[in-house]
């Protein structure tokens, strides 16, 4: 029986199969610890000096926010977090429903499934006031 000769493509490709197995490994490392050390987006499409209005045309909603913020550019804009921008936004409206449930309950009336508390703000009103409640 004869012998298989190793041929020079057997052996050349055993050796390309070696490197190939050593230098994905180390690409990978390298792409990993990229990825992790920036979370770029990439270039940005419009520039920071952009005014909002322009870009927003149609959102009447977002407008009033960036209004009710005092901004006019995206780089002014992107100095709030989402929860900062809610918090602003809402905290008005929440403390005017409680001027509301205050001023019902001070003429014995209430918000639907309110009865409680305003049972509780003329209890305390009343503490306050040295008044007894009818």
């Amino acid at each position: 029986m004869a012998r298989k000769k190793t041929t020079k493509k057997n052996s050349a490709a055993k050796k390309t199969s070696a490197k190939a197995k050593k230098a994905p490994s180390s690409r990978k490392r390298k792409k990993a610890s990229a990825k992790k050390t920036s979370a770029s987006l990439g270039r940005p499409r419009i520039a920071g000096t952009a005014e909002l209005d322009l870009e927003f045309k149609g959102d009447f909603g977002a407008r009033q926010i960036f209004q009710f913020l005092d901004v006019q550019t995206f780089k002014e804009l992107e100095e709030f977090s989402p929860q900062e921008i809610t918090d602003r936004v809402i905290t008005p409206l929440v403390q005017a429903v409680e001027r509301i449930r205050k001023q019902l309950a001070m003429a014995n009336r209430h918000l639907a499934g309110d009865q409680k508390f305003a049972r509780s703000f003329q209890d305390a009103l009343a503490e306050v006031t040295g008044a007894t409640r009818k």
